[in-house]
């Protein structure tokens, strides 16, 4: 790395949510050197971009301050600095949570593990064993205050040290690396204010309920992390590498491109490839949620983690184990989650006024009105130090950024990748859909459509037509080799084969003469007939190719092909089109053929368009009011992709031309699109439900507060209760599907 820039990677173990993320991020832009902090909090990734005077040591250093586990990415695992606590705060929104991991997950919660602990069940993680002894120090307070009542006070004031030293020492590291409104802050001052009024009873109580509540916070959340994780998993570890008539067994990261892997019947595939040797069938599900497995071929695209079900499979590898399908896929979510959403930013800027208004109107409701109206202090001081605890954020901060995590994962395991909150929130709002028609709304290739015999059987002609094209990669030609496969029809030999500029291609099959090429190259050699040339314009005007097949200087029939709309298009366009979603097909291709698929498909069509007119068309549809979404293959119509609200590119496994587009579906299917919309409006609709719940829970308990009818124990309920249904219901969203 240079001396001027450079940029550095680590791990971090602990952060739960975006304002853990936040924290880390204040924390590291303190330091000397550092120029930017990307932190993705799913994957516990930080990325620090540096200049001079950077140290990589003093980085760790800082986040192991605020308790979080810390190494370089390639480095040695750097323990969080011994602190009497498990906690953090989430940074500038005021939110420390001590989450509890399930078992196998990259972290014992928000406990910070050392790497140690990384992969226990989370009732064996230093947080669950804090949350343990807090429980069994309240109920040994409890049974001495009846054995011995003068020992009450002493025996609960040190059940409450036992939890609230911890947070109030995290409350101190938080305030002293840039976050003085935490939670923690909140927690103490409301524990300690309870001692003062004779309350330390409820006091310790409430440190417990805290406690227990972050913890179900974390089981929640740590499945968001795993569902993406899980990804990478599918991925085997090892793979049989070919070389040199021998067969050895390698760790699949080890594996180069270019070298050839044998993959066994049952198997799972370890790295991105083309089939060189072998056929059958490849359950792709994992990577593209397709539940019918597909023929694979020689030179057929297999993915890392698809299953082969069929035969013995020989594969040359095109990826590197960094750089396959799935690792892609989960890089994408990865940058996505950093993404915030519009409604996520409002969040984060409403929390950092909200917390310090909390503390105001806490101090106001214990002073006020004991001073103006001569009110009992003590019953008034406990309503503000209940006030304290309604007030902490940590279930409105949250709302959001898990329910876009959430639908992120959930996306990505269905082949739909959105870069980013910003997408998926603006995915929902879409009013018209634009398409490409090649590759798009059609496979891309064509296909043969009608073979009309003349005076032979259509067996014949498309043997005949075979003959010639054999060998060929023509887009045409393979289409009827492809037909011929399918059909069974023998492809004989054919003799001084060779191509006409221009006109087809013509050599001998069988002994005889034959010719295959364009209607008017056929009509120069043989007149055609006014019925053969009725038929053939029939044909051209539905948007068909037609080859003429001439033998022994007459005509043997002819051969009609289009690239043909894909199975599942009409249905995803009813689809948007019953959802109030205009579609529009746009297309450089000539009239006759888009007007011919735009009728099957009942979808407005424009043709004959360059770039700059599918871009301008697009910006029309904006001057009319539409949010517009422009699919294409991200490349040709990168102009489009980039003036739509959001460009969308359609993918075939690792082309995805994600570069371009704002969003990509693997499948490659047109039924996808509407998924995506769903998807969005699903996100935004729990996000909504999320901040009704933090806030609604917040106002009920408020006024009950000051009307004197809860106190310090609901108000915790409050809190941490609402932070777990809001995390809860944001995960239902990983249990989403298509409809």
């Amino acid at each position: 790395m240079s001396a001027t820039t450079g940029e550095s990677r680590f791990k971090v173990t602990g952060m739960d949510c975006a304002a853990c993320g936040n924290k880390v991020d204040t924390a590291i832009r303190r330091l000397p050197g550092v120029e930017d902090v990307t932190v993705s909090v799913t994957t516990g990734a930080v990325k620090v971009r540096h200049g001079e005077g950077f140290d990589a040591a003093a980085v760790t250093r800082q986040v192991r301050n605020l308790g979080y586990g810390a190494e370089a990415a390639n480095g040695t695992a750097t323990a969080p600095v011994a602190a009497p606590t498990e906690r953090h705060d989430h940074g500038d929104h005021d939110h420390d949570h001590d989450h509890p991991a399930s078992a196998g997950s990259d972290h014992a919660g928000h406990t910070h593990d050392d790497p140690a602990e990384a992969g226990l069940p989370w009732w064996r993680t230093r947080k669950a064993r804090l949350t343990a002894a807090c429980g069994a120090a309240l109920v040994a307070a409890y049974v001495l205050g009846h054995l011995a009542p003068a020992l009450e006070r002493p025996a609960f004031l040190a059940a409450l040290a036992v939890g609230l030293v911890p947070v109030a020492w995290r409350a101190i590291t938080a305030a002293r690396f840039g976050t003085p409104f935490s939670i923690e802050t909140l927690m103490s001052i409301a524990a300690v204010g309870a001692v003062f009024i004779g309350a330390e009873e409820e006091a310790a109580a409430v440190v417990l309920l805290f406690l227990v509540g972050e913890m179900l916070e974390g089981l929640a959340a740590s499945r968001a992390r795993a569902s993406i994780q899980g990804l990478s998993a599918l991925v085997p570890k090892t793979a049989l590498l070919e070389k040199d008539g021998q067969t050895t067994e390698v760790p699949a990261e080890s594996l180069a491109v270019g070298a050839t892997i044998l993959v066994r019947p049952g198997d799972r595939i370890p790295a991105d490839g083309t089939v060189v040797e072998g056929s059958g069938e490849v359950d792709e599900a994992p990577v593209t949620g397709e539940s019918v497995p597909k023929r694979k071929a020689v030179g057929d695209p297999v993915f890392a983690a698809t299953v082969n079900a069929g035969s013995v499979l020989r594969v040359r590898v095109t990826a590197a184990a960094a750089d396959n399908t799935i690792a892609r896929v989960v890089r994408l979510v990865e940058e996505a989650q950093e993404s915030k959403s519009p409604t996520e930013r409002f969040i984060d800027r409403f929390s950092k006024v909200y917390t310090p208004a909390v503390l105001v109107v806490g101090f106001l409701v214990a002073v006020v009105p004991p001073l103006i109206a001569g009110a009992d202090w003590s019953e008034w001081i406990y309503k503000g130090l209940a006030i304290l605890l309604i007030g902490c954020p940590c279930a409105l901060v949250i709302s959001t950024p898990a329910a876009i995590a959430a639908g992120l994962s959930a996306g990505a395991r269905r082949g739909l990748l959105m870069k980013g909150g910003v997408v998926l929130e603006t995915l929902g709002k879409i009013t018209a859909v634009a398409f490409d028609k090649t590759g798009t709304l059609t496979a891309g290739k064509p296909v043969v459509t009608d073979i009309v015999p003349v005076g032979r059987p259509v067996r014949d002609v498309l043997s005949l037509a075979a003959a010639l094209e054999k060998g060929s990669s023509h887009p045409l030609a393979l289409a009827i080799l492809d037909r011929a496969k399918a059909d069974n029809a023998p492809v004989p030999p054919a003799f001084d084969a060779n191509a006409v500029p221009g006109e087809g291609v013509e050599g001998k099959v069988g002994g005889e003469p034959v010719f295959l090429g364009s209607p008017q190259a056929a009509s120069r050699r043989v007149p055609l007939g006014a019925e053969q040339t009725a038929a053939i314009a029939a044909l051209n005007a539905e948007g068909k190719t037609v080859s003429v097949v001439l033998a022994r200087d007459g005509v043997a029939g002819y051969i009609a092909m289009r690239d043909e709309a894909r199975p599942d298009a009409r249905e995803a366009l009813a689809a948007m089109k019953s959802d109030g979603v205009r579609t529009v097909m746009l297309t450089g291709d000539n009239r006759t053929t888009a007007e011919a698929v735009a009728g099957g498909l009942g979808i407005e069509a424009r043709a004959e368009l360059l770039p700059q007119d599918k871009q301008r068309i697009v910006r029309e549809l904006q001057a009319e009011g539409l949010v517009v979404a422009k699919v294409g293959d991200g490349i040709n119509d990168a102009p489009a992709l980039a003036a739509a609200n959001i460009g969308i590119a359609m993918g075939g496994g690792t082309d995805v031309a994600l570069e371009t587009a704002d969003a990509a579906v693997l499948h490659g299917r047109v039924r996808d699109i509407p998924d995506m919309i769903a998807l969005s409006k699903a996100t935004m609709g729990n996000i909504r439900t999320n901040i009704a719940i933090a806030l609604g829970l917040k106002a009920v308990f408020l006024v009950t507060t000051v009307l004197g009818i809860t106190g310090l124990w609901p108000a915790i309920l409050a809190d941490t209760g609402a932070t777990v249904l809001v995390t809860a219901n944001a995960m239902r969203l990983l249990g989403w599907k298509p409809r």
